[in-house]
C-alpha cells in the first residue's frame, strides 16, 4: 500500500548531537542562526529504515557483523532498476564513507607527491584529502557562464592537467557537489576519454546519483559508459538518497581485480572497515524499500527548488542563482554585494541570522559564493528568506 512522506512535518533535531544543528554555537559563533549548512536533510529517513533499525536493536547483542549477501543483492538490485548499471558481486568493496575512500584512493593509486586532479569549486575533502595523504592537487576549475550561472568542465585545461607527468587520478564528483551538475553523457564520455590517454584513474564520487530532478537530463553512472579495463572507481552509498549519512557505510565498484586489492589493502592497513549492525540493517532497508520515499522526497525537493530560485530572483537584489539538475543544495552567488569571503560569512550569520557553507572551502573558484540546504521543509527556507531578504533591506537602507 502506498504511503504518502508528509515532507512538511517539522523534526526536532537539536539535542540529537546532529552537527548541523548542535555545532552551531562552534561553526558560526551563534545559536541561533537556522542551520541550513551541512550535507544532510530535516526529513525523517523512510520507515522502513526506522523500523528495520527499531528491529536489530531488540537483539541486545551488538557484537562484530558480517555483509551477508542480502546487502550485496540489494545493492546490485537498486543500481540495476533505478540506473540500469548492472554491477557483479565481486566488484564491490564495502567501505566506511565515501570520505575515507577518497582518502584511501590517494593513498592506494598515487605516491607521496604524486598529482590528484580536482574540479573546483567542489567538496571540501576533495581538498584534503589529496593534501593529508601526501598528494599533490591538481586544480582544473570549473567555468561559469556569466549569463546563465551554469558550469561546465574545462576539457581542454583537464587534458593539460593530465599530461603532467606526476598526474595519476582524476577526483570526480557525479552529480557536482556544490554546483548541482549532472554530467552530459559527452561530458562523462569525455573525461574517459582523457582519462585512458593519459591512463588516470577516475574516482567517481556518485553519492548523489539519486538525487536528480525530474525536469532535468537524467543522471548516467560514469561506470555504464566505461569500458571493462578502464581505470574506474565508483564510490555510492544510500546516506544521502534515504537521509542516514551518520549511519557511515558506503561502497566502492572497482571492477579491476588489482585495483580492488590495492584498495582494499589501504582499508586492512588501518583496521577499516569495522562493521556496524546498525549500518549494514539502514543500508539494506534503504534501497530495498526506499523508492516510493525517495520519488516522493524528490518532488518535494524540486518545489523547493522552484520556490528558491523564484524567491531569489523576486526579493533578494545582489543574489543570483542558477537552478541545479541535481541534489539538495544550491548555489548562491552573492558576488554583487562586493564582500570579502569574511564579510559574506559575517552578513549571513550575523545580520541575517542564517547558517550556510562558505563558498570558499569549496576552492579558490567559489569565493563570493554560498551553499544553500535546501533539504528541510518549505517553513524553514521561508523564514531563510525572509530573514536575508530583512537584512538586505537594512543593508541597502
Amino acid at each position: 500500500m502506498s504511503v504518502t512522506t508528509d515532507f512538511d512535518q517539522p523534526v526536532v533535531r537539536e539535542h540529537s548531537c546532529s552537527v548541523k544543528f548542535d555545532a552551531r554555537k562552534a561553526v558560526f559563533g551563534r545559536e541561533d542562526v537556522i542551520p541550513v549548512w551541512v550535507a544532510d536533510m530535516d526529513f525523517a529517513a523512510p520507515e522502513a529504515v526506522t523500523q528495520v533499525l527499531k528491529a536489530r536493536a531488540e537483539h541486545p547483542v551488538y557484537g562484530y557483523t558480517l555483509f551477508p549477501d542480502s546487502l550485496y543483492q540489494s545493492m546490485m538490485d537498486w543500481f540495476a532498476a533505478r540506473h540500469g548499471w548492472h554491477i557483479e558481486r565481486e566488484w564491490i568493496l564495502m567501505a566506511p564513507g565515501v570520505v575515507p575512500s577518497l582518502h584511501a584512493a590517494c593513498m592506494a593509486y598515487a605516491q607521496p607527491g604524486e598529482g590528484v586532479i580536482i574540479q573546483p569549486p567542489v567538496y571540501p575533502p576533495f581538498f584534503s584529502s589529496v593534501r593529508q595523504s601526501g598528494r599533490q592537487v591538481i586544480e582544473n576549475p570549473l567555468l561559469q557562464d556569466d549569463r546563465t550561472g551554469q558550469y561546465r568542465m574545462d576539457l581542454h585545461h583537464l587534458e593539460q592537467c593530465a599530461a603532467r607527468p606526476e598526474a595519476k587520478i582524476l577526483m570526480f564528483c557525479s552529480p557536482h557537489n556544490p554546483v548541482g551538475r549532472v554530467w552530459s553523457e559527452a561530458e562523462l564520455q569525455a573525461v574517459l576519454d582523457i582519462a585512458r590517454r593519459y591512463q588516470l584513474v577516475v574516482i567517481s564520487d556518485e553519492i548523489h546519483c539519486d538525487l536528480t530532478f525530474r525536469d532535468k537530463p537524467a543522471h548516467r553512472i560514469l561506470a555504464t559508459l566505461a569500458a571493462p579495463d578502464d581505470a574506474l572507481v565508483t564510490a555510492v552509498a544510500p546516506s544521502k538518497s534515504f537521509n542516514m549519512p551518520g549511519l557511515g557505510l558506503s561502497a566502492l565498484v572497482i571492477p579491476d581485480a588489482q585495483r580492488r586489492k590495492a584498495m582494499k589493502a589501504v582499508f586492512d592497513s588501518m583496521h577499516l572497515p569495522q562493521c556496524n549492525p546498525f549500518s549494514v540493517a539502514g543500508f539494506e532497508a534503504g534501497y530495498r524499500h526506499g523508492a516510493e520515499w525517495l520519488d516522493q522526497l524528490m518532488t518535494y525537493l524540486q518545489a523547493n527548488r522552484d520556490y528558491v530560485v523564484q524567491q531569489v530572483t523576486d526579493r533578494l537584489p545582489g543574489l543570483r542563482v542558477s537552478v541545479p539538475e541535481g541534489t539538495y543544495l544550491m548555489w548562491l552567488d552573492c558576488r554583487e554585494l562586493a564582500l570579502d569571503d569574511v564579510g559574506l560569512k559575517r552578513f549571513f550569520v550575523q545580520e541575517a541570522g542564517v547558517g550556510m557553507n562558505p563558498g570558499i572551502s569549496f576552492g579558490e573558484p567559489g569565493s563570493g559564493f554560498m551553499r544553500l540546504n535546501i533539504g528541510c521543509p518549505r517553513a524553514v527556507l521561508e523564514q531563510v528568506l525572509t530573514r536575508i531578504e530583512m537584512a538586505l533591506a537594512q543593508r541597502l537602507a
